[in-house]
């Protein structure tokens, strides 16, 4: 399903059947909104089962040779630079950019106003707001975004501290999130502490902090 104003520019593929070896032929789906730009050789590819759709919602902008793999949920207002890859089940919240030439690995997601360096490769969750960099890894939080979008001075100055805390506190990642809980009020906060405890593969997080830092649950989380 195709929603208006949606503006396909040539070679574009959109609603071909997923590349999954599981995939036996049945009519799947995918829901596209409205006032999306797909340039030239887009490629999205609908679920690989009836039920549960691939999803792409509104005012995207997806560059040319990017791809989107079935079962993706793709928000609104994200940007998909050129020739990134979006493997499949992968979970894009608002106004994310992902750069030139991301690879996203399936069943990970990104949250809202996160920002992937061009070339940057994830395989664990990205968090609301941070920027990604290099294979696995954060540098910093995406302040130009966060500025953009209209977040306020003081959500931003709060934002900024509990990124320090923690991402840079030292303190186990499972248990900096629950001290956090008390401390940083904002619903933009609360909303990257519910993403963070949320994940199951673990959070991408700035270089050197180690695994025992972490506190990521289950066996995926534990891959570095």
């Amino acid at each position: 399903m195709l929603g208006s104003h949606n503006h396909v520019f040539a070679g574009c593929v959109i609603g071909e059947a997923p590349q999954d070896l599981k995939y036996a032929g049945q009519p799947t789906g995918l829901r596209i909104g409205d006032h999306n730009v797909f340039r030239e050789h887009v490629t999205i590819h609908r679920s690989n089962k009836v039920g549960e759709d691939t999803v792409v919602g509104s005012h995207n902008f997806l560059m040319q040779h990017s791809h989107i793999a079935h079962n993706c949920v793709m928000g609104d207002h994200v940007i998909l630079g050129g020739g990134s890859l979006l493997a499949g089940h992968v979970i894009v919240q608002d106004r994310a950019m992902i750069s030139g030439n991301c690879l996203i690995h399936q069943f990970t997601r990104i949250g809202t106003l996160a920002m992937m360096q061009g070339g940057a490769a994830i395989s664990k969750d990205l968090a609301p707001y941070t920027v990604a960099s290099g294979r696995n890894r954060i540098a910093g939080l995406n302040t130009v975004g966060l500025r953009r979008a209209g977040v306020s001075p003081a959500d931003r100055l709060e934002i900024r501290a509990l990124y320090h805390f923690l991402f840079r506190s030292g303190i186990n990642f499972r248990e900096a999130i629950q001290q956090a809980r008390s401390q940083f009020l904002s619903p933009a906060s609360q909303g990257l502490l519910d993403f963070a405890a949320a994940s199951r593969r673990g959070v991408c997080l700035e270089q050197g902090r180690s695994r025992e830092a972490a506190g990521t649950a289950g066996a995926a989380a534990a891959e570095e």
